[in-house]
């Protein structure tokens, strides 16, 4: 028997049940809402008002525990995936009960400022949702079925024989190869990792200017091109072989690095979501406690 996608063995986790849930509880907060008289208006004080309140804070406080369920292996209150899919559900019902809680009103207070949080946790979630969905999938294929660790030494292999073959060419060229080998990039800052730049560079192929001059070298292709150019111009007996072997393991290498940057890419995609998620949603709680406070202090 064919297994389900995993993303539909979490959201639809036994027979959707926490979406009946989330959809059975929005839809009796909206109730609740509703029953608010014209003589007393919508608003945060009035019983239902409180009654929301109390429902978002709950939620807000139970979904806040996943990140400790998911750590607590040896727990037997459910299972990790019933509470991702209980998390997922509740988490998107959690807007429109705060939202009625306040009868949608907003204003520069620390009460708009804790829905504000709320909106950016609950966005960040629905991100990690499609990053945990769907990146480690084009991650695998990008892959190819290897780990990072046989890609990296596919890549120092290459690199030794380029090193090993240029040192019977002539100094330009053992330049230009040399530099692009030392100054190839992989990784960097958190952009460079999350968009996969490529800010190699290279000795000027062209040897204009003064000497050593470097240059952008983006996908190796100042290399590639510079030993294209170079095949037709082979003077020496064996140059043009050696010359094409150059390019040959250019090209691959290029493919290698290329391969490297979309998994970087990919893994820091799918993991920086939770260096906001988590910090925002402490942030969340600090400011619910405040608007909590407040509320009762002031009101």
């Amino acid at each position: 028997m064919q297994s389900r996608p995993m993303h539909q063995n979490l959201l639809g986790y036994r027979g959707n049940r926490y979406l009946w849930i989330a959809v059975t509880l929005l839809l009796a907060c909206i109730g609740v809402y509703f029953s608010q008289t014209a003589e007393l208006p919508p608003n945060g004080g009035s019983w239902q008002g409180y009654t929301l309140g109390g429902i978002a804070t709950a939620l807000v406080l139970w979904l806040s525990w996943l990140g400790i369920r998911k750590r607590s292996y040896r727990s037997r209150v459910g299972s990790v995936q019933g509470w991702t899919s209980a998390h997922v559900w509740l988490g998107l019902a959690v807007l429109p009960i705060a939202a009625m809680h306040g009868a949608f009103q907003v204003g520069w207070n620390i009460h708009t400022l804790a829905f504000a949080l709320m909106i950016i946790v609950v966005l960040s979630g629905i991100y990690g949702l499609f990053a945990y969905v769907s990146l480690p999938r084009r991650l695998a294929r990008i892959a190819g079925g290897k780990r990072r660790d046989d890609w990296l030494t596919e890549l120092n292999r290459i690199d030794a024989r380029l090193r090993e073959l240029v040192q019977g060419a002539d100094a330009h060229t053992r330049a230009v190869v040399e530099s692009a080998i030392d100054r190839a990039t992989l990784g960097g800052g958190v952009t460079a990792q999350l968009f996969g730049l490529d800010r190699s560079r290279i000795v000027d192929p062209a040897g204009a200017g003064e000497a050593g001059r470097l240059v952008p070298n983006p996908g190796q292709q100042r290399l590639i091109d510079y030993l294209s150019e170079r095949i037709p111009h082979a003077e020496k007996r064996g140059e043009a072989s050696m010359l094409q072997e150059l390019l040959s393991l250019a090209g691959r290498r290029r493919m290698v690095l290329e391969t490297l940057r979309k998994s970087i890419a990919l893994q820091g995609r799918l993991q920086i979501w939770l260096y906001l998620h988590i910090p925002l949603t402490v942030g969340l709680l600090a400011a619910l406690a405040v608007h909590i406070l407040v509320v009762f202090l002031y009101w």
